[in-house]
């Protein structure tokens, strides 16, 4: 996570922002022991798991796995980035935040976002007033007849562009903005004159508007910023959908639509992800929670990375076409890939969320199945064989076992009772099949594969329990420097916390340094482990778990020594049979030393 601000001045605000009286603001906390407790806000939980620790100034969720500093709290309520975060912070203690170093290009840079997101602002309300005159009859009564009501379209902000040339060309450049301007924020487009040729005569310099007799769909960013549009066409020639290419304030990779209001709702346990905005309309406006939408484009891994930030689970809701279910596919991939929770919604009858929920209701709609993604591509596959003939079935259960492979052993066991039903195959045999069988690519993507073996192995060490016990005990601040040593441990990150946490650097500030969420989610979970206050408890703590780690490596070298042995030479045996005795003996001491 980059800095923006210097490190002394931002340990300071830590210092003032207590984490205890940030968080009561947002979650009622109990104090149990040196820590304060309560229910998470990040996951739905009815006991608290929610730990705060007035003394590391850190919060660590022993459910959801959330954790970091009051920094990192704010950024996940408040669904900021890390500036806004800390300025956040800053004002509620009545800290002046340093005036940050900017080179002239990013004065000018940020001088121009500025205006263009101005722009787009004055170009919003423009719209919305324009969607009930006379000029936007025709899209107010596209909305009406999609059963949208006044509350709705005042809640996205919806509009209509006039059919005129430059109509909001000219109302922008009244208001003191240059076609330069307009230009980059995509609201207008410039065709600069061109002389004649033998294939095309001269056509005079032109200006236009880029949305012209259009119901108009603004695209606010969590911030409420409006960064773009989308636009449906009313009649006449041009595409049917219409959206802002990428400009200085947008780029339709990294953002959602309505993630302003995403922003706002508090308690979500899922983002429901749909493809049109007027899905995400209608859906919101029959009482549906935590809906959006990708911008035009096919869902990203920033567009994941970002949901993520409002939800613990996403939920694909494409249309029930055969386009629509594909998409969901891939976006399942991205999601498992970005080791996101996830599911998808079938929809019956090929219809889109906005068909459906219009037909059947709201309370349909939430019935609707959400199933996981192995369950997903086996209903898929199963529609690209004919299960009525013998050779149908046969090729489904080779197949399938390639998905239902990498599952962990109860879902499997779901989905295998299925598969008996539709393949006629006993269990035995299916379950034989799926041990043959390579995991498919889909159906869990290569880095969530070995995320998931790391963590396994990881949690299943003593080495490694030991190691981030040490790093637990270092991060009380109750150790003298340097008692324990970086080289104590294997891990990389724990070496380097290690050498932190002895140069005085405070956890909280150890954690928002990581650079992936799987780090920081680790690293303040083993800052928060409970290891006690008494000062020769911990001492004594330290001395085992340094013990314990030289055993362990001790008792590795053995096993190699003993492993390699049958391929030595004699001269080489009796070095090695000297060398596993005297590690032997150690060992026997390190053991003593551990019992006593």
């Amino acid at each position: 996570m980059a800095m923006h601000y210097p490190a002394a001045w931002v340990d300071e605000l830590r210092a003032r922002a207590d984490i205890v009286e940030i968080v009561s603001g947002y979650v009622p906390l109990k104090r149990n022991g040196r820590n304060w407790w309560g229910l998470c806000p990040f996951h739905n939980e009815k006991t608290a798991s929610f730990s705060v620790s007035q003394d590391k100034q850190m919060f660590y969720c022993f459910g959801c796995k959330a954790g970091g500093s009051v920094i990192q709290f704010i950024m996940d309520i408040e669904r900021l980035e890390y500036n806004d975060a800390v300025a956040f912070l800053a004002e509620r203690v009545h800290m002046t935040p340093p005036a940050l170093r900017e080179s002239p290009d990013e004065q000018r840079r940020k001088e121009q976002r500025s205006r263009l997101l101005e722009a787009n602002r004055e170009a919003a309300r423009f719209y919305h007033e324009q969607l009930f005159t006379d000029s936007g009859k025709a899209a107010l009564e596209y909305l009406k007849r999609r059963g949208l009501s006044d509350a709705v379209i005042r809640k996205f902000g919806l509009g209509a562009a006039p059919a005129g040339r430059d109509v909001l060309t000219k109302h922008l450049k009244s208001l003191g903005f240059t076609e330069e301007e307009l230009r980059l924020a995509g609201l207008t487009l410039v065709y600069e004159a061109q002389e004649a040729t033998e294939d095309h005569p001269a056509m005079p310099r032109a200006v236009r508007d880029m949305f012209r007799n259009r119901a108009i769909f603004p695209i606010i960013d969590a911030y409420g910023n409006v960064l773009a549009f989308g636009g449906r066409l009313m009649e006449g020639d041009g595409p049917k959908y219409l959206n802002t290419g990428d400009t200085p304030v947008f780029n339709k990779r990294l953002g959602v639509y309505a993630a302003n209001l995403l922003r706002k709702e508090r308690g979500l346990s899922r983002v429901v992800l749909v493809e049109g905005y007027m899905d995400v309309v209608s859906l919101t406006q029959f009482g549906v929670r935590g809906v959006c939408a990708t911008l035009g484009t096919a869902l990203t891994p920033e567009q994941a990375r970002l949901l993520k930030r409002f939800a613990p689970r996403v939920i694909l809701c494409y249309d029930g076409d055969e386009a629509g279910q594909h998409a969901i596919e891939r976006g399942l991939d991205i999601f498992e890939a970005e080791n996101i929770p996830c599911r998808a919604l079938m929809i019956p009858g090929g219809l889109d969320p906005d068909e459906y929920i219009r037909q059947e209701g709201a309370e349909a709609f939430e019935e609707l199945p959400a199933v996981s993604p192995a369950d997903f591509r086996l209903q898929r596959l199963a529609m690209g064989f004919d299960l009525s003939t013998s050779d149908g079935r046969m090729e489904y259960a080779r197949a399938a076992g390639r998905i239902l492979a990498p599952l962990d052993p109860v879902e499997r066991e779901t989905l295998l009772q299925r598969l008996m039903v539709q393949t006629g195959f006993p269990r035995d045999v299916l379950l034989q099949q799926i041990g043959q069988s390579q995991p498919a690519r889909a159906a869990l993507p290569k880095a969530a594969v070995s995320r998931t073996a790391s963590r396994q192995d990881e949690s299943s060490s003593p080495m490694l329990r030991a190691q981030e016990t040490l790093i637990a005990i270092l991060s009380t601040g109750s150790l003298n420097k340097d008692v324990v040593d970086e080289e104590e441990f294997d891990d990389p990150l724990l070496k380097r916390i290690c050498v932190q946490l002895n140069e005085g650097i405070k956890p909280a500030a150890i954690v928002e340094q990581q650079e992936t969420e799987a780090d920081r989610q680790r690293v303040s979970r083993i800052v928060q482990t409970p290891v006690g206050e008494d000062l020769n408890e911990l001492i004594t703590m330290a001395r085992q778990c340094m013990q314990t780690i030289r055993g362990l490596r001790i008792q590795a070298e053995i096993d190699e020594l003993s492993k390699q042995l049958a391929a030595m030479d004699p001269e080489a045996q009796d070095a090695a049979r000297q060398r596993i005795a005297a590690l032997t003996l150690e060992k026997h001491k390190l053991r003593s030393a551990l019992s006593s």
